[in-house]
């Protein structure tokens, strides 16, 4: 942000223009409650003087989206009222990079970045994130995710950082802080308990006081006192009510408690009233304005609601537009992209959270002759996994493939052999499998025409996967009368994953597997050219075709010294994972592969996450979630050893299905009967992991280094805001290299309402040349020492002598001490 926009914004809060809102009741509104909203103080005079001027139409123009006449291709857009000067708004998604139709930098996933424990990396995260929003015509950003990652099977816990509440807090108000400070508005979302994408536009979420404190809300706070200037409301239900017209989340808590002095929106379709809403405390209505337009209107004309509503909501938005510098033409001019530094960054980043799970005899880095005699295995190998699916999707610059970063890296003389593995896209169908009148694999539509097809597909009795290739509107192919590719209802037509839903030539993707009969089997194909035409091909796999890749892997793997196999799990917006297996037949091709070299290094590109009942059978495990547009360099440096994997897990990973906080409950996820119960109350995460006694496959913030350290030294001392905990870090072993020792407190002997045996404290990402040693003091603050007291309404420091340890995990504790609170 420019010098003179922070310099108006210190000005105001200074002399209290933006103080609070009151609260504002929802329900019928009397004309008290219209007194409640005219008593909150004025914005500043030139958001006031435009209010004066607006006619009710405009202001409510200001609340609500509509379609953009310029088509960036951003999620959102609000016009401004040009005859007063008010820019439009554009908004745009943004978690790993600014979604539009232009090319923009694709940084790693949030949780990628989350795992190298650094709030420093997360705020120039943010930065160019901000930067390229504004250079790409942008004004808002739909970002950054701060939900906690509460069920592995969550679509979307790629695209936040933690299970921790803590570690999320501290990485969000630094991210924001990024995003902020080059002048675009950032939104934290989605407020608040959207935990799933099960059900996720109805399901209520029941949870007690304390939990919704201690837990989920904790980095919503964090990111308000950075100063997000944008609140996203929910889908969800929190407790009976719908989130974006929830008055104890938007006013009470947001606004009351925390001082929050932007605007709140819907997530994208996610309102269902209009006075209920508005007086709630929501300002706007996102994508359009079914509520918030005509409806809204005629609610102000007909009196159901004061028009004091509307103006607070309008002075709301206005008033973070002004703080922007968008009023008065006071902005810094919209600057150029600068692919470069966003790729550096990309890259960094993706170093950083590159975290070794598994490393039987050292066998990264990759040395001697295991560097010289590769096979690569897996279709992750060949193709770039930039992203997750939905709203973070971003069309990067280039996207290597990690198969040519580790021939470059290598070297001239090495030999690294490639083998597929596991077809995504399916292989041309035989000759005689369909009868005359079409080419499956490059079948043209003209423009304005309909094409259609009837004939038969003759097979052998085997299990086939159907794939359709196509650049237009879908065509519909039908299969003995069944349609095999319909379109899903709402987002979830849209929603799909950022690997398996396109193939590496652009077109649309699609699958469908089925058990056919041997014989014949009716088909009947109708494609629309549209108005530009488009070509289709359709695919297939069998059983015959995954043996014989399978079968070539192991041919490879045979020949190699070492293998490196790439495995994929793809996640989307709007779809939770059904298992925390390996999708398709991944599994059989690791066993097969590890069968003949077990000098097999897997590198995951998963969204969460993951069971991996082949562990033993590997010698390392690597893990890079959605690593960006510099994954493959990334991957190739951490495997050689040109850098040190610098990532740490920020969730926990289970066993197995059945051993996780949420297994075997409904009640928790996915719901039963529209209901979602939080029964597990303030052990999130690690924290149930040692409530209940289970040992998990890796503990949150388990990593390996490729050098080895020790703890020693502990002090402990209580400061007027929390504790001092120092001790040394000790590289002991030949090669420089990454730790992050971690802090956890146990609980306080003198509070009566429910703690975890203890909680994540404070870490300390280090950098440590062979041999050195470095004193380390990390800060434990007073909110983390205390607990939310429901009778009381209120935090409560937890008093008492209090544990403290230090660990390379919440699984692996060196260090105890105590300390009187």
């Amino acid at each position: 942000m420019s010098d003179t926009v922070s310099r108006r914004s210190v000005l105001r809060l200074l002399s209290g223009a933006t103080a609070v809102a009151l609260a504002a009741t929802a329900g019928p509104p009397s004309l008290a409650h219209a007194a409640t909203a005219r008593r909150q103080p004025a914005a500043g005079p030139r958001v006031e003087g435009l209010l004066t001027k607006l006619t009710l139409d405009e202001k409510l123009s200001l609340l609500h989206g509509a379609t953009d006449p310029k088509a960036l291709g951003q999620a959102g857009y609000v016009p401004g009222v040009e005859r007063l000067g008010i820019p439009p708004l554009r908004l745009a998604d943004g978690p790993a990079g600014v979604r539009v139709k232009q090319h923009a930098t694709a940084l790693p996933a949030p949780v990628l970045l989350a795992a190298a424990f650094d709030p420093g990396l997360a705020r120039r995260y943010g930065q160019v994130i901000g930067r390229e929003g504004r250079a790409l015509g942008q004004d808002v950003l739909l970002s950054p995710m701060v939900n906690l990652i509460r069920t592995p099977y969550a679509g979307r816990n790629f695209e936040t950082f933690s299970e921790d509440p803590l570690l999320s807090a501290g990485l969000v108000a630094e991210e924001i802080k990024g995003i902020q400070s080059e002048g675009l508005i950032a939104t934290v979302k989605h407020y608040a308990m959207n935990n799933q994408e099960k059900d996720r536009d109805s399901v209520d979420v029941r949870v007690d006081e304390q939990t919704l404190n201690e837990v989920e809300l904790r980095a919503f706070e964090a990111a308000v006192g950075a100063g997000a200037r944008a609140v996203m409301g929910a889908y969800n239900k929190v407790n009976g009510t719908y989130a974006c017209e929830s008055k104890e989340l938007l006013t009470g808590i947001l606004r009351d408690r925390w001082g929050f002095e932007g605007w709140v929106m819907t997530d994208w379709h996610a309102a269902h009233s209009t006075v209920a809403s508005l007086t709630a405390g929501l300002d706007m209505e996102m994508p359009n304005g079914k509520y918030f337009g005509a409806a809204l209107k005629t609610a102000v004309q007909n009196g159901s609601v004061s028009e004091e509503y509307v103006d607070r909501a309008v002075r709301r938005i206005l008033t973070t537009m002004d703080d922007f510098g968008m009023l008065d033409g006071s902005a810094p001019p919209r600057p150029a992209r600068n692919p470069s530094a966003g790729a550096a960054v990309a890259l960094e980043v993706a170093k950083a959270g590159a975290t070794l799970l598994h490393n039987r005899n050292g066998t990264l880095p990759l040395t001697g002759e295991a560097a010289r005699s590769i096979a690569v295995v897996g279709p992750t190998g060949s193709l770039p996994f930039v992203s997750g699916g939905g709203s973070a999707h971003v069309i990067p610059d280039h996207a290597e493939r990690p198969l040519d970063a580790i021939k470059s890296r290598a070297g001239q003389g090495a030999q690294v052999s490639y083998a597929l593995g596991e077809d995504l896209f399916g292989k041309p169908l035989p000759d005689d499998a369909l009868s005359d009148g079409i080419d499956p694999e490059g079948q043209r539509v003209a423009a304005g025409k309909t094409w259609t097809y009837e004939g038969t597909l003759t097979v052998d009795d085997d299990e086939w996967t159907f794939v359709i290739h196509y650049s237009g509107t879908r065509p519909k192919v039908l299969l003995d009368g069944v349609d095999l590719f319909p379109v899903a209802t709402g987002l979830a037509e849209h929603f799909t994953g950022g690997l398996v839903s396109a193939a590496p030539d652009g077109l649309a993707v699609r699958r469908r597997t089925l058990d056919l009969a041997a014989g014949e089997h009716r088909v009947e194909i109708t494609a629309k050219g549209g108005t530009q035409g488009q070509t289709f091909r359709l695919r297939h796999a069998t059983g015959a075709t995954r043996a014989q890749d399978v079968a070539e892997a192991v041919k490879a793997a045979r020949a190699a010294e070492s293998v490196v196999l790439f495995a994929y799990e793809d996640a989307t917006e709007n779809q939770d994972r059904t298992t925390l297996a390996l999708p398709g037949h991944q599994v059989g091709l690791i066993q097969a592969v590890t069968a003949v070299n077990p000098r097999t290094t897997v590198v995951l590109n998963t969204s969460s996450s993951t069971s991996m009942p082949w562990l033993e059978r590997t010698a390392a495990v690597l893990q890079m979630y959605y690593p960006g547009q510099e994954g493959a360099a990334a991957t190739a440096a951490v495997l050689f050893g040109d850098c040190d994997p610098g990532g740490r897990l920020t969730q926990t990973f289970p066993v197995d299905d059945a051993n996780h906080p949420v297994a075997g409950d409904t009640r928790r996820y996915p719901g039963v009967n529209g209901v979602e119960e939080y029964s597990e109350g303030v052990h999130v995460g690690h924290r149930w992991y040692d409530a209940e006694d289970v040992r998990p496959l890796f503990p949150f913030g388990h990593g390996l280094s490729y050098t080895s350290f020790v703890y020693e030294g502990l002090g402990v001392e209580r400061t007027g805001d929390g504790l001092e905990v120092v001790f040394t870090v000790r590289n002991t072993g030949r090669r420089d290299g990454v730790d992050i020792p971690q802090v956890y407190v146990g609980a306080s002997p003198d509070l009566q309402v429910d703690q975890a045996e203890r909680v994540l404290g404070g870490y300390q990402r280090l950098a440590l040349k062979a041999g050195e040693s470095r004193r380390v003091t990390v800060h434990v603050d007073e909110r983390t020492l205390s607990s939310w007291d429901a009778e009381r309404h209120g935090w409560v420091l937890g008093t008492g002598r209090r544990t403290v340890w230090v660990g390379a995990s919440a699984g692996e504790l060196r260090l105890s001490g105590r300390a009187q609170v």
